[in-house]
C-alpha cells in the first residue's frame, strides 16, 4: 500500500482553497500586508485561529456572553438569527450564499460591526483574515 505524504505547504493551500473575486483578493492581500507590518513573524491566515475567534465566547458590548456562533450558528450553511434584534441572518457560507464575500464594502462593514459587538473592539488585520479564511473554507 502506498502512503501519501502531504507537505505543510500543500496542506496550507488546501485549507485556503477558496478563490475570491479580484476585489476581495485585493482586500485579503491588503490584510496580509497589514498583518505582516504588525507582526514580522506572520506567515499566512490560519483556519484554526479563525475558528477559535469565531467560536469563542466573550462578554459583548451588551454585557452578555456572546460569540459569532450566537447569531450565525455553527452551521454556516444555514440561516442564523441576530440575538439582539431577532432578524434573520442569511447563511455565511459563500458555497450556499454566493453574495457572501463578494463586495469588500459589505465585508468591511460587517467585520467592523461584529467585532465591536462581540469583542468590544475592531479586529486586527490578522484576526479579520483568519476569520474570513475560516468562514470561506468551513465545510
Amino acid at each position: 500500500m502506498k502512503r501519501v505524504l502531504i507537505s505543510l505547504a500543500t496542506l496550507v493551500l488546501l485549507v485556503q482553497a477558496h478563490t475570491f473575486n479580484p476585489e476581495m483578493q485585493t482586500y485579503m492581500d491588503s490584510l496580509k500586508t497589514q498583518a505582516l507590518r504588525n507582526n514580522p513573524d506572520f506567515k499566512t491566515f490560519d483556519y484554526k485561529r479563525g475558528e477559535k475567534i469565531f467560536t469563542s465566547e466573550y462578554i459583548g458590548k451588551k454585557g452578555k456572553l456572546i460569540s459569532c456562533v450566537s447569531c450565525h450558528t455553527k452551521n454556516l450553511g444555514q440561516s442564523g438569527e441576530n440575538v439582539s434584534t431577532g432578524k434573520v441572518i442569511e447563511p455565511l457560507s459563500p458555497a450556499i450564499n454566493p453574495k457572501r464575500f463578494s463586495k469588500v464594502k459589505n465585508v468591511k462593514k460587517w467585520l467592523r460591526r461584529n467585532f465591536k459587538d462581540v469583542y468590544k473592539r475592531e479586529g486586527s488585520a490578522q484576526e479579520k483574515g483568519d476569520v474570513i479564511t475560516y468562514i470561506v473554507n468551513k465545510k
